[in-house]
């Protein structure tokens, strides 16, 4: 007993001289889940092409290549009413400057410049899928489910304002399509509204997050490839497509309850574009308030017109034809 006492007595020093030698070790082992962490922060953010499995021939893909406007760039000149209505005291006579330069009168005549992204769509028809969709009860209940997949591409080039020279060295700006900047990571926001136009009373469908119809859908259309739903692809920086690389990401959209006594419908997708207008209402102009209580801003909206000559008995997805009668395919437009 008493030989065994000075060796136990080692047994502390010797255990916290180990956890001494082991502490950075566990230093070590606990940074590097926060590293993988970033890393694994960085692939969510930078979106993964996923192509389908399977190729499509010919015309069985609508392209809408992006429409950039030199007048999306710039809002024409107008009063900047913020300034001349919600500051005081602006009324004064410069003895050394032209009145020009004086704050009411740059507030008075304002041109707003920004530059302008945009994102290639590219879609396949519209379909329909029947689909047991989960109710509030717990049990499926099977559905028509209105679809289209969708395929969007960032093919670079922006819009920018560059201030040019003229041999007065005044300045002036010009429109011009950057090549060599491969515009800011971009994110596609999709809002996608499907507008009936012939049922007796005019309805919008929002798109809804369908999870058993999107695995079917992606067998059906793509071979399986991975679909992204409209709060998936939003996740992801969308890189610039080259033609050594394309970096398309696939995504589908999905409707449930929709009319069958629709004919005449159109698709409105928003998110493709950062171009936007706004005006403000006279009659509710208040400097005090949220400009957002007087302020209309419209955003550019791609505007696809389809027609489905059919009734409402067996709906069939054959009918479903892009265009309508006396109306063009698809157009941009501010809503």
């Amino acid at each position: 007993m008493t030989a065994a006492t000075p060796r136990t007595s080692f047994l502390p020093v010797l255990t916290m001289l180990f956890a001494l030698l082991a502490m950075p070790s566990s230093f070590a082992a606990a940074a590097a889940p926060e590293e993988s962490t970033d890393l694994a922060g960085d692939a969510i953010r930078l979106a993964q092409a996923n192509p389908p499995n399977r190729k499509f021939v010919d015309g069985v893909m609508t392209t809408i290549p992006m429409k950039f406007s030199a007048q999306d760039t710039y809002t024409s000149p107008q009063q900047y009413r913020d300034i001349l209505e919600g500051i005081p005291n602006l009324d004064w006579t410069p003895n050394y400057l032209s009145e020009t330069r004086t704050l009411k009168s740059m507030a008075s005549n304002v041109i707003f410049r920004r530059d302008i992204w945009g994102l290639e769509f590219s879609f396949k028809p519209v379909r329909m899928i029947e689909v047991g969709v989960p109710q509030p009860s717990g049990k499926l209940q099977k559905k028509l489910v209105w679809y289209m997949v969708y395929k969007v591409t960032n093919t670079g080039n922006p819009l920018r304002h560059v201030p040019v020279k003229d041999q007065y060295d005044n300045v002036k700006f010009e429109v011009q399509q950057i090549d060599d900047l491969p515009s800011a990571p971009i994110r596609f926001f999709p809002r996608f509204v499907l507008e009936s136009k012939d049922t007796k009373q005019k309805k919008e469908y929002l798109d809804r997050i369908i999870p058993a119809a999107i695995e079917k859908i992606a067998e059906r259309e793509t071979g399986g490839s991975k679909l992204y739903n409209s709060v998936e692809i939003s996740r992801f920086d969308i890189p610039v497509s080259t033609p050594e690389k394309d970096n398309s990401i696939w995504g589908v959209v999905t409707w449930e309850d929709v009319d069958p006594d629709t004919d005449f419908f159109s698709i409105y997708i928003d998110g493709l574009t950062n171009a936007f207008s706004f005006e403000d209402a006279d009659e509710n102009y208040d400097a005090s308030s949220n400009p957002l209580s007087y302020r209309q801003y419209k955003q550019k909206t791609l505007k696809l017109n389809f027609w489905r000559p059919g009734d409402r008995l067996d709906e069939n997805e054959r009918e479903i034809r892009l265009g309508s009668p006396g109306e063009v395919d698809y157009e941009w437009i501010f809503r």
